[in-house]
């Protein structure tokens, strides 16, 4: 009888500390970028559709940097690939100076994109890195222990940039002074991070997918079809697009909520950014809840359960109801919550050897983001509450996806 696994050996809780905390910090980065839209309308007198190119700066740059990130941390292993992250980090919010001097919009474009980067490479090696921290057998667990925090930092985001940005400049909407400062202090934290993991010693680690086979081979599904090419598992290609329009969704969803509270709920510009911090609380109370629920139903029925869920909510959404649409905007968060990880895993299932690059594909699919806020911008030119009649074509993909096509075919 097989003994049970250890969520976490003693040997790898400074290592594990480090890790969550990266994926606290981009989600604090990732949720912030979501009031520059709003910030940037008024500092730099953008509407709503060239607001959206700050999603294409940060999403497009996951599409340049998940593949090389992948070779990268093949190649040299997980410091190198945490310690490349945080510097293009680091990089990027350093930019936000010049351009905030500059007072240009298409140089705070450029540093999003260096941050972007930064962004893609940590959840290219944090993952992977999470998971080897320990027994394979509890590696699904720290993973979604350390989104948690994930979750957490795209809470506490806004409310940060809310402050700095909507209440600071509120008696002048073109100073960019806050937007300097507040990127320059979080270089330097990143960079204080830096130094703290060139010092921290990283013990030896198994493949996770190797470790697998050696601490519990019945874990290994013996249907496994090594002689198939990557793209002939049907599975994984409808995860890649079902990933596309899921991020495609959360990226327009989150782009637009603080003009939706300005716009249809009357707030002011911070109420309407304080209110976001209870939106993306609801992404963090989805992840607890659909985390506990797949105990008693299957990952990809409650993924189309959640995406059916999350039509009807847009819907009401669309309507401008007022508080039953700002309420139904706020539960979308809420079912999007396990849509990213629920596909992830679901378009990994039975690839044996082709499961790392398979991984860099998926991670790939983010690109969606940079593409749908462009297009919700143009009609939340004319009303932002008809922009979400066009997250219900992303929903409908992630439906079908979870209702028939995650099924792997030999």
């Amino acid at each position: 009888m097989m003994q049970k696994a250890a969520f976490i050996e003693k040997k790898f809780v400074v290592n594990f500390i480090f890790v969550t905390s990266l994926f606290l910090m981009w989600g604090v980065l990732h949720s912030m970028s979501d009031v520059l839209n709003k910030y940037f309308q008024g500092a730099l007198n953008v509407s709503k559709s060239q607001s959206g190119l700050i999603q294409l700066s940060v999403f497009g740059a996951y599409f340049v940097m998940s593949i090389p990130a992948g070779y990268f941390l093949k190649k040299f292993g997980y410091k190198p690939g945490v310690l490349l992250g945080l510097s293009l980090f680091a990089i990027g919010t350093f930019l936000f100076v010049p351009a905030a001097n500059a007072a240009s919009f298409s140089f705070f474009r450029i540093a999003l994109f260096v941050m972007g980067c930064g962004m893609a490479t940590l959840e290219t090696v944090a993952h992977p890195f999470a998971a080897a921290l320990g027994d394979q057998r509890t590696s699904d667990r720290r993973i979604n222990f350390a989104q948690s925090f994930n979750a957490l930092g795209a809470t506490a985001g806004p409310l940060i940039a809310s402050w700095f940005l909507l209440s600071v400049t509120a008696g002048n909407a073109t100073d960019l002074t806050s937007v300097k400062y507040l990127y320059l202090s979080i270089g330097g934290v990143i960079t204080l991070l830096i130094v703290a993991f060139l010092f921290l010693k990283v013990p030896v680690l198994n493949d996770p997918h190797v470790a697998v086979a050696e601490v519990d081979p019945e874990a290994v599904n013996v249907d496994i079809a090594p002689e198939k090419k990557l793209y002939q598992h049907k599975h994984f290609v409808w995860a890649v697009a079902a990933q596309f329009f899921n991020v495609a969704a959360q990226a327009g969803t989150w782009a637009f909520f603080i003009n939706y509270g300005h716009e249809i709920m009357g707030f002011s510009n911070l109420s309407a950014g304080r209110y976001m911090s209870i939106f993306m609380a609801m992404m963090m109370a989805g992840r607890f809840a659909g985390t506990y629920l797949m105990k008693f139903i299957a990952p990809n029925k409650l993924l189309a359960c959640f995406a059916l869920c999350s039509i009807v909510m847009c819907l009401i959404v669309a309507q401008g109801f007022g508080w039953p649409s700002y309420i139904a905007l706020m539960m979308i968060n809420f079912f999007f919550s396990i849509m990213f990880p629920t596909i992830f895993s679901l378009g990994l299932k039975n690839l044996g050897s082709h499961t790392q690059q398979a991984s860099s594909f998926i991670s790939m699919g983010v690109v969606g983001g940079a593409f749908f806020p462009l297009i919700m911008g143009q009609i939340a030119n004319h009303n932002v509450a008809k922009a979400y009649y066009l997250p219900i074509i992303c929903y409908a993909v992630i439906f079908l996806f979870g209702y028939k096509l995650y099924k792997v075919k030999h």
